[in-house]
């Protein structure tokens, strides 16, 4: 019984591990897609701004 504690114990162990990359590979792919998607926004929001700003005059 120990000796099944003790693996069962060391797997989780290194389950952590395994989970924390997991969201740092997340958190990377999320922030490579905001990144690309910035160009394609920009002439979208500086239109917008333009607009609101055109609209106040």
């Amino acid at each position: 019984m120990k000796t099944l504690k003790k693996l069962t114990s060391s797997k989780l162990g290194s389950r952590k591990g395994a989970t924390m990359l997991e969201y740092a590979l997340i958190v990377s792919m999320i922030s490579i897609a905001a990144i690309g998607s910035l160009p394609i926004l920009k002439n979208k929001i500086s239109q917008s701004f333009s607009q609101t700003a055109s609209s106040f005059q």
